[in-house]
């Protein structure tokens, strides 16, 4: 899935090397599946019998959020893709952590944005029962809250200008190759014109000197005929005059 698009928001509490599922919200209407052997617990999807839940949540407990900011806000973000995914994920001080998963192109440091907005929303919520919330209590509450903001970051070109711009330069980029495509076409099928072209020409040129060969060859064979007949009349002429004139002189 080498896409932009939104997939899942995740919340999980952080405890003694265990990531507990506090809510989760599949924006994509589906559990997504890596489709590896079910014994693999280090892809990003884990096996194909797991759902995106359990699988993210052994995301984080093989590689945890480090370096965490100020108590009240989430940091440590950390980025890890597979061929088809990547999930993005952040924890504060007390352990609460949340992650998105998403397409391998959309943008780390929009997640990020996403992730300290909803922060915020998902504390102000159920911040006081995070701490001791049973595993995935906390989806229907909190539902609405990952919605929107799922919603709200899954178009790109409201929310990252940066991406807006590369989306607009790829569609003129795209552009400009159709129009360098159509030109070389037409260039080429100029150079086969051209190459056509002087190829007639060629011949023409050939053609001509064959002909004037042609006419030089019928012109010396013509000579040869008038020579030929004029000697002939000479010798005929010679014949009947010379017995003529030698009877006149007796």
């Amino acid at each position: 899935m080498s896409d932009q698009k939104l997939r899942c928001a995740l919340a999980y509490r952080l405890e003694s090397g265990s990531a507990v599922m506090l809510a989760k919200y599949d924006y994509a209407s589906q559990y997504e599946s890596h489709g590896g052997a079910a014994s693999d617990e280090t892809t990003l999807y884990g096996g194909k019998d797991k759902n995106y839940g359990e699988a993210v949540a052994a995301v984080i407990r093989n590689d945890p959020p480090g370096g965490l900011g100020e108590t009240g806000t989430i940091g440590g973000f950390k980025v890890v893709q597979s061929d088809q995914h990547q999930v993005v994920y952040g924890s504060d001080m007390d352990g609460i952590c949340l992650a998105v998963i998403t397409g391998l192109n959309y943008p780390s440091r929009v997640a990020i944005q996403m992730l300290q907005e909803l922060y915020a929303s998902f504390i102000q919520k159920v911040g006081s029962e995070a701490a001791s919330a049973p595993e995935n209590s906390l989806s229907r509450k909190v539902k609405s809250l990952m919605a929107d903001a799922c919603k709200k970051y899954d178009d790109l070109e409201k929310m990252d200008k940066a991406s807006s711009i590369i989306n607009k330069v790829d569609g003129v980029k795209s552009q400009m190759q159709s129009n360098i495509s159509d030109m070389l076409k037409n260039t080429e099928k100029a150079d086969s014109l051209a190459e056509k072209s002087d190829a007639l020409n060629e011949q023409a040129s050939v053609f001509k000197k064959k002909s004037t060969d042609l006419r030089k060859q019928m012109a010396w064979k013509n000579l040869k005929m008038t020579l030929l007949l004029g000697g002939l009349v000479i010798i005929i002429l010679m014949v009947i005059l010379v017995p003529l004139i030698r009877r006149s002189k007796n």
